[in-house]
């Protein structure tokens, strides 16, 4: 699978209410960065099963789903292996039935159809700006 296909594949499995990732979309080194993380939060995951474990433990706790994830844009790079997506997930409280969305920015790595890294830089404020919208 290309980037753009599993970049593809990870919207889908956001909308279906499934974890992002499983253990056939990862590499065995691959690793997971998010360099906004906000405070407490881990800013880099190494390997499938940390990954797999902090993405399930997340996901668990969500008070929230996925409606939509948009692509508002997806830029190849030199590597081919690489790309950077653009795009705007969007979510419902399910206590509430509030709807909101925040912007988001992932560079993409696939290594044998494999997801090598996924950088997603985040905005917390945003994220926190959109729940708190939502909840109100």
């Amino acid at each position: 699978m290309t980037p753009r296909e599993v970049f593809d594949r990870m919207r889908e499995r956001w909308t279906a209410g499934e974890t992002v990732f499983d253990d056939d979309s990862l590499t065995e080194d691959v690793i997971l960065e998010m360099p906004f993380a906000a405070p407490g939060r881990p800013g880099r995951i190494e390997g499938r099963a940390a990954v797999l474990a902090f993405v399930r433990a997340g996901h668990d706790g969500l008070p929230f789903r996925f409606d939509d994830c948009r692509a508002l844009a997806v830029h190849d790079t030199t590597d081919p292996g690489t790309i950077v997506v653009e795009y705007e997930l969007a979510a419902t409280l399910t206590a509430t039935g509030v709807s909101a969305a925040a912007p988001f920015v992932g560079v993409l790595t696939v290594r044998k159809g494999r997801i090598a890294r996924w950088r997603e830089y985040q905005n917390p404020l945003a994220v926190a700006s959109a729940l708190e919208t939502a909840a109100s």
